[in-house]
């Protein structure tokens, strides 16, 4: 019998977890969920005889190393500050490891270590990123073979709320760890535009939204995602002129967060002292540095700000609940922390709703050998969640995980070392099984006319 770790029962936990338990009798595999959170832990395994909970603190070294012993296959579901740390463990206990957190630096200085040791460490096997490298290369493999160039590459990726459900202010429902949201974009952004280098500071991040189109669903905005260069090499498309990974929301929400990163609340630094006790107006109110002119809070906030005191982003402060007399109540004595809870509350999607994952990549590609025959590629995969049931964003996470532990524990995966989804002997498999769950791309060809860019 296989036995399988799994680290961490969050928000995209459950699905994978399903996945498992669902084909544990026929691949004759136990499941070991961990999760400092045991309620949580147990709400994944249920009664299932192949799967049990434990309590799990990362932390607790001892505990650590016991668990992974006892098991073939690792999954690590924890926030990506614990990656390098249980990557290590795996290594040193000569287990291999699946995670959906991105490969940082540290993990790659590990790549021959594992192949010494003829292990995988498959990492960012989620959605973004997951999917997207799968379904990427899927493209860039296919023209290349086809003798083309890619000159050209975009990709966006969100999770939002249904347009059916698209019901608050901010058109936005939390579905994944809501630290990731308050603190996206954190550390700015870079990518390619016209083969000239653009960088964005944080604090200008959501000022540099643009339109994107999604079939289907119409207009909606992106702003840029982290450090698009690097995927110039990942990909193996270093002669790309434009090269841009964004983030998608529906319009208006970037005008909204920009005000929010204005004022400094995403900030999980400084300390604020008993701000359980303080009301979410008192919280706000140590905001403004300097004394501005205005009667209430809110028309001070606007003004420090430099917006309409009237204007709908000072509603949505308002209906977020920023300007409230009520205690926030909150444990963890950082701004950020704050914003968590805040949003955990007001954006909470409900067992009526389901939310919506997009994913589209945009790819303009040349023909050298076809007289520089142009085209633009347009692939997008838009997927649901049941009200109810399984949110998109937990099977489009947890799915692929899933798949690759399969794979990986049925030894139909050749490669060893520390490595992400980018070689057609991981994505192929995995991708025609996400297409037997129902999560696709689906792709539309355009000629471009001679000349365009």
């Amino acid at each position: 019998m296989h036995r399988i770790l799994v680290l961490g029962a969050g928000a995209s936990t459950p699905c994978l977890i399903d996945y498992l338990l669902r084909n544990a009798q026929k691949h004759d595999w136990f499941v070991t969920v961990g999760d400092r959170d045991l309620a949580a832990a147990d709400r994944c395994v249920g009664a299932h005889e192949f799967g049990n909970a434990i309590e799990f603190d990362v932390n607790d070294i001892e505990l650590l190393t016991s668990q992974i012993r006892k098991s073939d296959l690792v999954v690590n579901m924890m926030p990506p500050t614990f990656q390098p740390q249980i990557a290590v463990e795996c290594l040193q206990i000569g287990r291999p490891m699946v995670s959906v957190s991105y490969r940082d630096v540290s993990l790659r200085h590990y790549h021959r270590e594992a192949q010494r040791k003829g292990l995988l460490i498959l990492t960012e096997l989620g959605l973004d990123p997951g999917i997207d490298h799968m379904t990427a290369m899927t493209v860039i493999d296919r023209v290349k073979k086809q003798g083309g160039v890619v000159e050209s590459f975009e990709s966006y990726g969100g999770g939002l709320p249904a347009p059916d459900a698209e019901d608050n202010p901010f058109g936005y429902v939390i579905t994944w760890n809501p630290r990731n949201v308050v603190m996206a974009g954190e550390k700015g952004a870079q990518f390619l535009d016209r083969g000239n280098l653009r960088i964005v500071p944080y604090h200008q991040l959501f000022q540099n939204s643009w339109h994107v189109v999604v079939p289907g669903i119409g207009d909606m905005e992106a702003y840029p995602n982290r450090d698009s260069l690097t995927y110039r090499r990942l990909y193996g498309i270093p002669e790309v002129s434009n090269m841009i990974r964004g983030t998608i929301r529906y319009p208006g929400f970037c005008e909204t967060w920009t005000q929010i990163v204005r004022l400094g609340l995403p900030n999980e630094s400084l300390r604020i002292p008993n701000l359980a006790d303080l009301t979410w107006a008192d919280f706000v109110e140590m905001f403004i540095p300097t004394p501005v002119a205005g009667d209430d809070l809110p028309t001070r906030v606007a003004n420090y700000l430099g917006i309409s005191p009237t204007g709908s982003i000072i509603q949505n402060l308002k209906w977020l609940g920023l300007f409230s007399e009520e205690k926030t109540e909150v444990a963890d004595e950082t701004a950020a922390a704050a914003m968590v809870e805040l949003l955990n509350r007001k954006l909470r999607l409900t067992s009526e709703d389901r939310d919506m994952v997009i994913l589209q990549h945009v790819f303009e590609v040349r023909y050298p050998s076809e007289g520089d025959r142009k085209e633009r590629i347009v692939a997008t995969l838009v997927a649901y969640g049941e009200p109810g049931g399984f949110t998109a964003m937990a099977r489009t996470v947890g799915l692929p995980a899933a798949i690759g532990a399969k794979l990986m524990l049925t030894e139909r995966m050749p490669l060893v070392g520390c490595q992400i989804p980018t070689h057609p002997s991981i994505y192929r498999p995995i991708l025609a099984e996400l297409e037997k769950e129902e999560i696709r791309m689906t792709e539309v060809v355009t000629k471009m006319p001679p000349g365009a860019e």
